[in-house]
């Protein structure tokens, strides 16, 4: 083992880490932050880096916002649990739920909380067989998701995500659910394939799916506006109004997840208003609460709502919830969140950034590593490939994203491999001009070293 401080050999001998290869860990150990202010965050030797990823793609308003801080204070001070069970309530669950009725698109009735977007599509998946079963079609129960999707990891949403390491050795996906295309035109579209008929192929193929499997055994499609860990994958041109129009015609419920993209991360308070998404119902976590306190959330809609009252007549009660639903200091650091969200200006404030933020990712599209650039409002990623012109992928034992990504943290920025040796930059929707070029220069440093670091090891395609 490497020379490790105390604290990191505290952490090896004790914590389990998500995402990590725990056997590296052991030699490596972590990076271990301390503080953080703005889009800063600073390690316990005192380094600064800036937080390219916003932490896991949420902490929208960034470190240190002390209105935030004093509202969770204040809300502990007056009433620091309490629960929702059996007809109980909260000022904050009550007037968040109000507010996320008048934002959240797609007419909800109803609002049911808990405490991540894993739990939200986990709720999602619930409520989906359980309204089967309220309107009399217990056949169908089947859920669509697609390949390279990120849903979660519980076990149901573990099952929907589309992610090969999730599933490997947990016995996942569950049965009742299935995976389409991801619809990455670069990857996947065929010699010549416009977007717009790219669009089309992968809806017939949606049809052909749902036809297959029966379309009185589908409940629901689920889908990120832009997929986040698969990849940072924007739709092609009408991709979801022709998946759409497929869901409709066999009565198929669309399920957004809006846990990335919601709250203003693609310039619109949530991704469904940027791609015409028409959801029956909504996942949300994440920037609900700019991250400071554990929050999710999904909306139903009336038909969902009236089926759970009458099998509430039926069977009793409702049995579903969580210790944590709606939790009142999460509540009210949301409503703080939210209301934060409007004094600021921040849909608008992202709009004024992502000209600068696409800018500087576009500019990377020639670089002879980078294959791809994809990138909407304050959410992008670049693909790095062994060869431009085939858009041959590296071999994956080489883990080429992932070095990157280490070159960017010894240069004092952090940001995310994900699928595909895709590097992702998605910072706090605070950030300005200045912070985003400075952001910029050390990605591109890190660009620059892991160019000379393939040809230095001679790297080479799968």
């Amino acid at each position: 083992m490497n020379q490790l401080s105390n604290l990191a050999v505290r952490d090896i001998e004790t914590l389990i880490h998500p995402y990590t290869n725990l056997a590296a860990h052991r030699e490596t150990g972590p990076l271990v932050l301390e503080s953080g202010k703005g889009i800063y965050v600073y390690d316990n030797e005192g380094k600064e880096y800036i937080e390219g990823l916003a932490g896991l793609w949420c902490t929208s308003l960034g470190y240190g916002n002390e209105e935030l801080v004093e509202t969770a204070a204040k809300q502990m001070r007056t009433l620091s649990y309490t629960h929702l069970f059996a007809s109980k309530s909260h000022d904050p669950a009550i007037e968040l739920a109000e507010k996320l009725k008048e934002i959240v698109p797609g007419n909800p009735s109803k609002v049911l909380f808990c405490s991540s977007g894993s739990e939200a599509n986990d709720q999602q998946v619930k409520l989906a067989w359980y309204y089967a079963n309220a309107i009399g079609k217990p056949q169908k129960k089947k859920i669509i998701s697609r390949q390279r999707a990120y849903h979660g990891v519980t076990v149901a949403s573990g099952s929907l995500t589309g992610l090969p390491p999730v599933h490997a050795d947990f016995d996942l996906p569950i049965k009742n659910v299935l995976h389409t295309d991801c619809p990455h035109h670069y990857r996947y579209a065929e010699a010549g394939e416009s977007e717009e008929d790219y669009a089309s192929r992968l809806a017939a193929n949606l049809e052909a799916l749902i036809q297959k499997e029966g379309p009185d055994t589908i409940a629901a499609f689920i889908a990120e506006p832009i997929m986040g860990a698969g990849g940072v994958v924007i739709p092609p041109k009408t991709y979801f109004e022709k998946i759409q129009a497929v869901l409709s015609k066999y009565d198929i419920r669309m399920i957004a997840d809006e846990v990335i993209c919601g709250f203003g991360r693609t310039g619109e308070w949530f991704g469904s208003q940027t791609f015409g998404i028409k959801p029956n119902g909504v996942s949300m976590a994440k920037a609900i609460t700019s991250a400071y306190v554990p929050l999710g959330a999904v909306t139903l809609d009336e038909p969902v709502y009236q089926a759970m009252l009458e099998q509430s007549k039926k069977l009793g009660a409702f049995a579903h919830g969580y210790t944590y639903t709606a939790h009142p200091v999460s509540a009210a650091v949301a409503l703080k969140t939210i209301e934060l969200y409007e004094r600021l200006n921040l849909i608008d404030h992202v709009k004024k950034m992502a000209p600068i933020f696409e800018g500087r990712f576009n500019k990377l599209a020639d670089h002879p590593l980078v294959g791809e650039v994809r990138v909407k409002g304050l959410i992008g990623a670049i693909e790095l490939v062994a060869d431009k012109a085939s858009k041959k992928p590296f071999n994956p034992k080489s883990a080429v994203g992932a070095k990157m990504v280490n070159f960017l943290q010894q240069n004092g920025l952090i940001a995310r491999a994900v699928a595909g040796d895709s590097v992702a930059l998605c910072p706090p929707l605070i950030i300005n001009e200045a912070e985003i070029n400075e952001m910029f220069d050390r990605f591109e440093k890190g660009l620059e070293l892991t160019t000379a670091w393939v040809a230095k090891e001679g790297i080479t395609a799968a």
